[in-house]
């Protein structure tokens, strides 16, 4: 379905650019003010999506796509970064608990992601 790979494209598009930019800015900053600013942008740009993971299962679609496998990664490094995820956004939760659920998941972890929760 072209929109639907239309909406995928946008997607990963604003995930990459406005999430994936903030977590590697947070990983080299070296100032922890700086550092905690750059995290509350990152966990609000988070929720303001959270509406967004009530609509399906998975990111806007029935089944696992690439958008879950480029969301997966910083929501689950979110409690290394000391970000917390309020019990309002409870899609997120979810939705985050049903993605780590997957082997899949789990095996593509690095030793160094699986001690990220660990901690």
């Amino acid at each position: 379905d072209p929109v639907t790979r239309a909406q995928f494209r946008l997607a990963l598009y604003r995930i990459e650019r406005d999430w994936y930019s903030l977590v590697q800015q947070i990983e080299q900053e070296p100032d922890k003010k700086q550092g905690v600013k750059l995290k509350k942008i990152l966990r609000d740009t988070i929720l303001q999506s959270a509406e967004l993971f009530k609509v399906k299962p998975y990111f806007l679609s029935d089944e696992f796509s690439l958008v879950d496998a480029t969301i997966a990664p910083v929501l689950w490094r979110l409690p290394y970064y000391e970000i917390d995820v309020p019990p309002q956004a409870q899609p997120i939760l979810k939705y985050a608990s049903l993605v780590f659920s997957r082997p899949a998941f789990r095996e593509g972890l690095s030793e160094k992601e699986q001690e990220m929760r660990l901690l």
